[in-house]
């Protein structure tokens, strides 16, 4: 039986962590980050790979840096065959790639060489993708760099936004890997290094990208909305304080106020003008207040038509 270390942390991971164990290879540890900080009250919440680990009576390991960790040459020394990772969090080191004889793969959730890092399906719908995919490569010392083993593509919807693509994505990733792995053990796999000039990145999103620009245009700040949710959700200001913007919808239609005006107040929208036509607000959330649609939005609260979003008081 192949003897499997699995390394991922997020939901996005779960469902490859399953197929390891649905396709009875061995999975003999499970490493993932360290328990973390979550909710109101601050307490400390494992991974969403390890509360499954945990149930399957699986070994979890979770250091906080894994190249300077005691566990790493515990983990080596548990002699696996092969380490499958899955937004994992950290660049393993090359003791560790070196370590397995069928080597280190990930699971990215991308069709690299475009959108290397950490956020690739925000960075995808951000960008206005039509496609988008996952990739199975080998593991190397630079990020999501190795050669490719196999890939699999998935459209993108007009409606679809983060939360429908990650998770199409995850079980996309998970079934990628149960066709791959029969044809790695037995060396059936020709990998295909990326082309270096075709390289794009997806840096994990910052405070400063989740704020909205007026000045592009409709159609780049719908993207924007939809490569935000459900996490962490666009916003700009409204009387200086940050309004989240949950959903919206572009019109191309065109008009004279400047951008960041408010042009329209309605129970079916907030329409506001950008640099090219027109964002309709459909969902919201004040500061210290609950999200809501933004008919209830529009009948408890005074914006008016002429105001302008995205500035500080």
């Amino acid at each position: 039986m192949i003897r499997v270390v699995f390394m991922g942390t997020p939901d996005f991971a779960v469902p490859s962590l399953k197929t390891l164990v649905e396709e009875k290879y061995e999975v003999i540890a499970v490493v993932t980050q360290p328990d973390r900080p979550k909710g109101r009250k601050r307490e400390k919440t494992p991974s969403p790979v390890k509360q499954v680990a945990v149930e399957l009576g699986i070994p979890v390991y979770q250091p906080a840096r894994l190249r300077k960790s005691e566990e790493l040459q515990q983990i080596i020394d548990l002699k696996p065959d092969l380490i499958v990772t899955a937004a994992y969090g950290q660049i393993l080191p090359k003791s560790l790639l070196d370590a397995p004889p069928l080597g280190c793969i990930n699971v990215h959730a991308s069709l690299l060489p475009k959108y290397r890092g950490g956020a690739p399906i925000h960075q995808a719908l951000i960008d206005g993708e039509k496609v988008t995919g996952v990739t199975i490569m080998y593991m190397v010392e630079k990020l999501d760099a190795g050669d490719m083993i196999m890939q699999a593509e998935m459209p993108i919807g007009p409606e679809d936004h983060v939360g429908t693509m990650h998770d199409k994505l995850s079980q996309l990733g998970a079934n990628l890997l149960r066709e791959v792995l029969p044809r790695l053990i037995q060396g059936k796999v020709t990998p295909i290094p990326q082309d270096e000039s075709q390289v794009t990145y997806a840096p994990n999103i910052t405070r400063e990208a989740e704020k909205i620009d007026w000045l592009r245009s409709a159609e780049q700040l719908f993207n924007q909305v939809r490569g935000l949710h459900p996490w962490p959700v666009a916003f700009t200001l409204w009387r200086g304080k940050p309004l989240k913007i949950w959903w919206a919808e572009s019109l191309e239609e065109t008009t004279t106020a400047a951008p960041g005006t408010v042009i329209e107040v309605k129970e079916t929208g907030i329409s506001v003008a950008t640099g090219k036509g027109i964002l309709v607000i459909k969902e919201l959330q004040p500061a210290g207040k609950r999200r809501m649609k933004v008919e209830e939005f529009v009948r408890g609260r005074q914006m008016k038509v002429g105001e302008r979003l995205g500035e500080e008081e």
